[in-house]
């Protein structure tokens, strides 16, 4: 007995030094957005409804009908959590009975930490990529739980974006540094990089040709445009306590210097922006400046830019492709974007309340088919987003979507340990053999033979799929009172939605013809084997 104490004190203090590693040191959080009135955000779903309506009109199309509101709960928890929604919440959406619940489980839904882990690990792929680089002076694991936390509280985006281009200090201590860091490769701070991924992040624009000669398609980028924002972060360093602005160097400016490429000798150049340099302030610090000219009130570009990465983030496709090369603001007309990018603005850049204004619209709340099967009129229907897009699944979707039908119960942040720690080492394992996309999440992606082959023969699903004493399938085979209810059970937990009557005619059927709880079981466990390896399975539809 004493021995077995004597074990306990050092397995313990194991645990407090883990738990104390893995916490943030992130420092609180300011300027929380409040929630909007209901009517208030009535009047913007109804604005933008008005804008999607009038250009179906004007085009003469007829849009596809209105989703089930099962799918758009499946539409919303993958879009918003990376999985699908378990039974357990099904069952409690279906027990509501009262109005507008799409729009309280779309609340509830943001008020999930799981929001805030997917909506983090989306925007930092972009943001910083998915190298975890250097460990001493670079932290992904940290950016990438700081922007939790900003997400989670809903803090003024552009608060949050200004804050990732101006922070100083160590990358533990102050994780928005992190954005800046992730440009460094031996000492050195790749300014090129930085500029680049901050005008696709931020301003929806595509500036790379422009690094070494003017753009040869789009005559409003010259490569002076790009040097004069890359020179915004020459006075930036790595120093020993973490970045910082050196304005002075041996008491001279210290200015951003480049190479030309014919004669090899330095230059000099001044910070300086594309267009409207009277939205840059006075004061502060060049990366200061920077930050306060992209988030200025009136350049479209950023808002634009933010409304379309949402869009995307819901729909599993961009407004407008690709998500970082949009077409420059239309000063005489405004589109749907424009639409949403003035009420992000003007309610103060809260994300939550934009993705509240996108669900409640009819564009994502329209079905994925149409009755018209002419391929060119379905065509322009997708293009005007009068049809629900039909997209695939990210890997991380189809192994959330798959460890969640393996269980009854909702697996989130009040799941066991175990559980949890299953989930994060599966899925780490599923995506490292289903294949990563990296920040190319918006682009357009096709399946593969040995993605559909690990759906069907992978470790995750011969778990999930057989019956047993603890998942999904072991419970629905032996606790549903009928062979009917075993079949809905089944189609609810892994494509949230009732079987069609020839579905169920079908699968019922096959249970009838069981003879004993053996076969009863297998039937089950084909059935789940079956759901899983469906396209609907691993499409957002």
């Amino acid at each position: 007995m004493i021995r077995h104490r004597i074990l306990i004190v050092p397995i313990l203090l194991i645990c407090v030094i883990v738990a104390w590693a893995a916490r943030s040191p992130i420092d609180p959080i300011t300027s929380p957005i409040t929630s909007q009135p209901a009517d208030d955000l009535d009047q913007s779903v109804r604005t933008l409804n008005d804008a999607l309506r009038h250009r179906w009109s004007a085009l003469d199309l007829q849009p596809a009908k209105p989703a089930t509101e099962l799918q758009t709960l499946r539409r919303l928890s993958l879009a918003l959590h990376a999985t699908a929604p378990s039974l357990e919440e099904v069952r409690r959406f279906q027990q509501d009975a009262q109005p507008l619940r799409l729009r309280r489980w779309t609340a509830q839904l943001l008020s999930d930490s799981r929001y805030g882990d997917a909506l983090a690990e989306r925007f930092a792929r972009s943001l910083v990529g998915t190298d975890e680089g250097t460990f001493i002076v670079y932290r992904r694991d940290q950016f990438v739980e700081w922007l939790k936390q900003q997400f989670i509280a809903n803090r003024d985006y552009a608060a949050v974006v200004r804050e990732m281009l101006t922070a100083e200090g160590l990358w533990t201590g102050q994780p928005a540094t992190n954005f800046v860091i992730a440009a460094y490769a031996n000492q050195d701070l790749d300014e090129a990089k930085l500029a680049s991924r901050t005008v696709r992040m931020f301003l929806g624009q595509r500036m790379d040709c422009a690094q070494c000669h003017d753009h040869p398609f789009d005559d409003a980028w010259k490569q002076a445009d790009f040097e004069g924002l890359t020179a915004y972060f020459g006075q930036t360093s790595l120093g020993l306590f973490g970045i910082e602005n050196r304005a002075l160097r041996n008491k001279q400016t210290v200015e951003f210097e480049v190479e030309d490429r014919s004669t090899l000798e330095k230059r000099v150049v001044s910070p300086r922006v594309p267009f409207h340099p009277e939205w840059l302030p006075e004061q502060g610090s060049r990366r200061q400046q920077l930050a306060r000219w992209i988030t200025h009130p009136q350049n479209r570009r950023f808002e634009r830019a933010t409304v379309n990465r949402v869009w995307g983030l819901l729909f599993g496709a961009a407004y407008l492709s690709p998500v970082d090369d949009l077409p420059h603001p239309d000063d005489t007309s405004r589109d749907v974007l424009d639409v949403l990018g003035q009420d992000f603005r003007e309610h103060g850049y809260d994300l939550k309340r934009l993705i509240q204004v996108i669900a409640a619209s009819d564009a994502f709340r329209l079905d994925s088919r149409h009755p018209e099967n002419r391929s060119l009129e379905l065509e322009q229907l997708k293009a005007e987003w009068a049809v629900f897009p039909l997209v695939r699944l990210r890997p991380d979707q189809v192994i959330g979507a798959m460890f969640q039908a393996s269980s009854i119960r909702t697996i989130d942040q009040q799941s066991h340990l175990l559980t949890r720690f299953k989930r994060f080492f599966s899925e780490r394992e599923f995506i490292d053999e289903y294949g990563d996309l990296g920040d190319r999440e918006l682009e357009q992606r096709t399946g593969t033979i040995p993605q559909a082959l690990l759906r069907m023969n992978g470790k995750i699903t011969n778990e999930a799929t057989r019956v047993g004493l603890f998942n999904a399938a072991g419970s629905i085979a032996n606790m549903t009172q009928s062979a009917t209810d075993c079949v809905d059970a089944s189609f609810l937990v892994c494509l949230t939605r009732r079987p069609d009557p020839a579905e169920r005619d079908h699968f019922v059927r096959q249970l009838q013809l069981a003879r004993n709880k053996s076969e009863r079981e297998r039937v089950v466990e084909d059935l789940f084997w079956a759901l899983f390896n469906t396209p609907e399975f691993s499409w957002n539809h």
